[in-house]
């Protein structure tokens, strides 16, 4: 084993090391074969203004300038987003509403924009009757429309409103109306058994709920493709992996070189499969063959969630993330310390791109697997100090657990529990252990366990989130 050495001593000095380095600084970048696989098409989402812009200088309604300013708020946001198409029109009548939703397709979600005073409670019925999933977007004293969506969300239909004159929350929106259609179109790979609770094990259960495919996958099909991984890209994995390492400790060459081939095959079986998730129920018995943990990190790092232990509950919760969001999450074991009014996550695969795509990668060492003796290779991911995060979980395909914190301590060199660990200052840790899954019926420790992590407060855009897709919500703590 390699104790203690630093990326240069493990790797070797002059023109081969900076060779490697090279190819680490293009990490993010780099897949094996070619761009991991997204959902087949775009997420098509009506875009509704009802009623008509009145006078800049009186009445309760839009002016004109501010309805030119979000059609071009609109148009930004579809750029940026990528994956959304909208469908936009006016609507002055339930027959133009009605017209505008066929012309989007069976089922499209709607992002309604009132204009004008009680224009959108004349025209909202076909919306309601059709049960889309509606978000109401109205600016102050635009009208006095605000009062109804609640009600109607009250009433089962899945609305939430954003009353307010910040046009960041149409992309927000949008984010939101998009998930439901872009699971639709999700393919998940599974290699047995499943773990977590009843309906997530269920692959007709999430299908007909959520309208994603969940595909087992043999061992012997992932072992074909670990015998077959291209040499050089196997190579070209271990180099990024080693030249940004801050250090490697317990992992030899041989280490990392297994777990890069299981990258690459990994990243080679989700290509070839088309698929956008991916849950190991055999993830602790892969030792042999190379742990999964660096080809995990990979995978969520390109946009695809990646569970351990078969936990389809967080796998959902980490697709739930990613297409609100953009940001991968990062599974983990809970444990408490009440004395400091803290909340420990730990696990040994977590991703580095915790800002998304366009962030910078979080440094991180090379360890062996804390719970096999230190074999094998996985990385220990030092995430920021002081950021604000969510904690969640989403459960029975129904309700979603969660809670937020900030992150006060990161082990400079993990010792006990999984390697990657951050502590969380959290509102009230005694009341969060004592309630800890107390809505689950089961006894089943992984599925107790784990939350999702992820950077930032969304316990706002979770409620929303709720509402369209008639979830419960349950804030921990």
């Amino acid at each position: 084993m390699c104790d203690q050495c630093t990326r240069r001593t493990f790797l070797g000095t002059g023109v081969a090391a900076g060779g490697l380095m090279l190819a680490g600084a293009s990490w993010r970048h780099a897949w094996a074969s070619e761009s991991p696989p997204g959902p087949s098409g775009k997420a098509r989402i009506c875009v509704i203004f009802t009623g008509s812009p009145g006078p800049n200088d009186r009445g309760w309604n839009t002016d004109p300038p501010h309805f030119e300013a979000m059609k071009a708020r609109l148009a930004e946001a579809e750029k940026k987003l990528g994956n959304v198409e909208l469908a936009i029109g006016q609507s002055n009548s339930v027959e133009e509403t009605a017209a505008l939703l066929k012309a989007a397709g069976p089922g499209a979600p709607v992002l309604a924009i009132n204009l004008s005073c009680f224009a959108l409670t004349r025209v909202v019925g076909p919306i309601l009757e059709g049960n889309h999933p509606m978000v109401v977007y109205s600016l102050p004293a635009s009208g006095h429309d605000w009062m109804y969506p609640h009600r109607w969300q009250r009433r089962g239909h899945p609305v939430t409103l954003m009353p307010t004159s910040d046009y960041g929350d149409l992309e927000r929106a949008l984010r939101l109306l998009r998930v439901s259609p872009l699971l639709r179109q999700t393919r998940i790979l599974l290699f047995p058994p499943p773990q977590g609770t009843a309906p997530a094990q269920s692959p007709d259960e999430v299908k007909k709920r959520l309208g994603a495919e969940v595909v087992a996958v043999d061992e012997k099909t992932f072992s074909d493709l670990i015998a077959s991984a291209d040499g050089k890209a196997v190579e070209d994995e271990a180099a990024r992996w080693t030249g940004e390492a801050k250090a490697v400790f317990e992992p030899n060459k041989e280490d990392v070189d297994k777990a890069a081939r299981v990258s690459v095959a990994l990243q080679d079986l989700m290509r070839q499969q088309r698929a956008q998730g991916l849950a190991i129920g055999t993830c602790m018995g892969w030792l042999p063959k190379g742990f999964p943990c660096l080809g995990f990190t990979r995978l969520r790092d390109s946009g695809i969630p990646a569970a351990c232990e078969g936990d389809m509950d967080s796998l959902l919760t980490m697709l739930l993330f990613q297409y609100a969001f953009d940001r991968p999450g990062f599974q983990g074991n809970a444990t408490f310390d009440t004395s400091r009014n803290v909340l420990w996550t730990a696990h040994c695969t977590a991703p580095l791109m915790m800002d998304g795509a366009a962030g910078k990668p979080a440094p991180y060492l090379l360890r062996g697997h804390s719970e096999v003796g230190g074999s094998g290779c996985v990385p220990e991911v030092q995430y920021r100090i002081g950021e604000t995060i969510t904690r969640s979980k989403f459960v029975r395909l129904d309700t979603i657990l969660a809670s937020t914190g900030k992150i006060i301590e990161v082990p400079e060199k993990s010792v006990h529990a999984c390697r990657t660990q951050i502590v969380t200052e959290v509102r009230d840790a005694a009341k969060m252990a004592a309630n800890w899954s107390s809505i689950l019926d089961t006894e089943d420790a992984m599925t107790l366990l784990h939350r999702v992590v992820i950077y930032g407060d969304h316990m706002d855009s979770l409620r929303h989130l709720a509402r369209l897709m008639s979830l419960n919500i349950v804030e921990e703590g």
